[in-house]
């Protein structure tokens, strides 16, 4: 357990002090805009690039793990939804938004840096896959779903809304960086030497930097009040979400115990800045999504310990079937 401890508590430890360091230096959160920057379109596509870049092409094309994946994320948005669904009495557009929290992770700030750290570099391309594929869920989800929510006469026209996704799915910073790093894996490209250099320094930087600033963004969102649907939200991300995917990931595929792990790993992670992020955009549940931000945060150091200490420790078994 002590290994365990060792392992996460200086990951969470950079949140905690992103957490305190805002709150004794008292910046607004404007402050943040330039390290955010930083972090979305620098560090970690250069983590992404670095490390897909090696990896043996025939690893890339997993479609099973990738079908088991998505399908499990989706299928907790949708038990999610169907829950708000009947919380609000048919509102759509603020049960998508407790989808989203139920089921989008902070898969990009804080899944890259724990998976390599408990599994290593042997969690590049799984980590990848899940990225990529749960975040072209998500980019669909929330303007679709937020489409069909808008009865009003100037919403946009379907062709407008699909260009929209398809432009967030395709310039999509983590994306675009994966897709490149894919492209000089099957070309078998290396950068020079100084260049290479450089996106090492980038990349060391990405974990760090990404963890820092999501403690800082914690600290100057406040909750004001605890919502009632955390007794739904918390539980399904935490815990529902991960053993959904470890169940669809053993079943649909013979996949190496890190694969799995990382699977779960992810799944298991809280819910994503990126939701108030979007509760902000449509002007929808916002306070309320900035809540489940932190409190599954907050839950997450004790949920996501276990987990690591049942894996770490052979305890649950890489294949359920």
């Amino acid at each position: 357990m002590a290994s365990v401890f060792g392992l996460v508590l200086p990951f969470f430890g950079l949140i905690a002090l992103g957490f305190v360091t805002a709150r004794v230096t008292r910046q607004p959160l404007e402050a943040l805009g330039w390290m955010n920057t930083f972090i979305i379109y620098v560090a970690l596509p250069a983590l992404f690039f670095n490390l897909l870049a090696k990896t043996p092409v025939e690893e890339l094309t997993r479609w099973r793990f990738i079908v088991g994946t998505t399908l499990s994320t989706f299928a907790v948005f949708a038990l999610m939804f169907v829950i708000g669904i009947f919380r609000t009495r048919g509102r759509v557009d603020e049960s998508t938004v407790m989808g989203l929290a139920g089921a989008y992770g902070n898969i990009g700030y804080m899944g890259p840096g724990l998976a390599l750290l408990a599994f290593g570099e042997a969690a590049v391309v799984p980590v990848a896959l899940v990225f990529c594929f749960d975040n072209t869920l998500h980019f669909v989800i929330a303007p679709l779903m937020m489409a069909l929510a808008d009865d009003s006469p100037d919403r946009p026209p379907a062709w407008k809304l699909a260009l929209d996704v398809a432009r967030r799915i395709l310039l999509h910073p983590f994306i675009l960086a994966t897709i490149v790093g894919i492209t000089a894996a099957i070309a078998g490209f290396r950068p020079p030497a100084a260049a290479q250099t450089l996106l090492d320094y980038l990349a060391g930087a990405a974990a760090p930097c990404a963890l820092f600033a999501m403690g800082v963004t914690l600290a100057l969102r406040p909750l004001r009040r605890i919502p009632a649907e955390t007794a739904f939200i918390v539980p399904i991300k935490l815990i529902v979400h991960p053993v959904i995917a470890y169940v669809l990931v053993s079943y649909i595929g013979d996949f190496p115990p890190v694969w799995v792990y990382s699977a779960m790993l992810l799944a298991a992670l809280p819910s994503a800045t990126n939701v108030f992020v979007i509760a902000q955009q449509y002007g929808v549940w916002v306070e309320r999504a900035s809540a489940m931000v932190l409190l599954t945060t907050v839950g997450s150091v004790a949920t996501v310990t276990l987990l690591l200490y049942l894996m770490t420790n052979s305890i649950l078994p890489p294949d359920l079937f």
